[in-house]
């Protein structure tokens, strides 16, 4: 059994895994102070391969996380999670089973399909792994391949917000920024287009942070919570986004994830509509 800050999640799929893994880990950054192992099994066909897991699971205290689509699986492993007593999470089930009765149809439950569906899919699973390997400043050699550059001080949502975008097929990568120490160079030799920054209103930034205190266990705020510090630590973070006039700024105060989700895909639509329009334009004035 791993120690007790220590997360061990079995993924079980009939496809790759990837789709489980990539939810478990957009679900694991709201609880950043833990650390998670995962263990994947793909192409799970079988009640014997699902036994061979379990016991596993149960000796060890795992959580299991499952996409299966064959009925008959997914009640052999309901069955073993309570004989077992297994915490497992069926990501495929109850989606499958609304569906169905929004469309009164019974689904194939013929597994792997996804696969097949087209490239979309590749370019979210490229999307993901990108993403979560910069994510928190890391890898910036790469960062002339990411779609999406975030830009922030500590908790304003970079790491949720990040996940989130690459599950609509965006590879993004987030920079967190420190008052007084510089920003990386790498940052400005990119395509700015790329760049978006966040803010927050200091009052929710102060609270956000004291709560995480409050969970952390730490006593006393410091700098990191200090209402005057965190004040001055978003004024000059404004600042220095204002003076890059090509980084359009986001306030993610009381928002949800998709609310900005959707304003930094709506910009970045538009401008995709803005350069096919004056491609069109030049390519008449070529014409004339």
């Amino acid at each position: 059994m791993l120690p007790n800050d220590k997360l061990k999640v079995i993924v079980i799929s009939d496809g790759t895994g990837e789709t489980a893994t990539a939810i478990t880990r957009a679900a694991m950054t709201q609880f950043a102070e833990k650390d998670i192992f995962f263990t994947r099994y793909k192409n799970v066909r079988s009640k014997y391969q699902i036994d061979a897991i379990f016991q596993e699971a149960a000796i060890h205290h795992d959580v299991v996380v499952y996409t299966v689509v064959s009925l008959e699986l997914r009640a052999h492993i309901a069955e073993l999670t309570r004989r077992d007593h297994v915490r497992a999470v069926d990501l495929m089930g109850p989606l499958l089973t609304a569906f169905s009765n929004f469309f009164e149809a019974e689904p194939s439950h013929v597994p792997g399909l996804l696969h097949a569906v087209n490239d979309d899919y590749f370019k979210r699973v490229s999307a993901i792994e990108f993403t979560l390997n910069h994510d928190d400043g890391r890898n910036l050699d790469s960062l002339e391949e990411a779609d999406v550059v975030l830009v922030g001080i500590s908790r304003t949502s970079k790491t949720p917000l990040s996940i989130y975008l690459s599950l609509e097929g965006m590879k993004v990568v987030n920079v967190p920024i420190v008052m007084g120490l510089p920003l990386p160079e790498k940052l400005f030799q990119i395509d700015q287009r790329k760049v978006f920054c966040l803010t927050i209103d200091p009052d929710a930034l102060h609270q956000i942070r004291r709560n995480r205190l409050t969970r952390l266990g730490v006593g006393g705020e410091g700098n990191y919570a200090d209402l005057n510090k965190v004040t001055e630590e978003v004024e000059w973070a404004n600042r220095l986004f204002a003076e890059n006039k090509r980084w359009p700024t986001f306030n993610v105060t009381g928002k949800a994830l998709e609310e900005t989700a959707a304003e930094i895909l709506k910009l970045l639509n538009m401008r995709k509509v803005n350069r096919f329009k004056q491609s069109k334009r030049f390519e008449e004035k070529k014409e004339e």
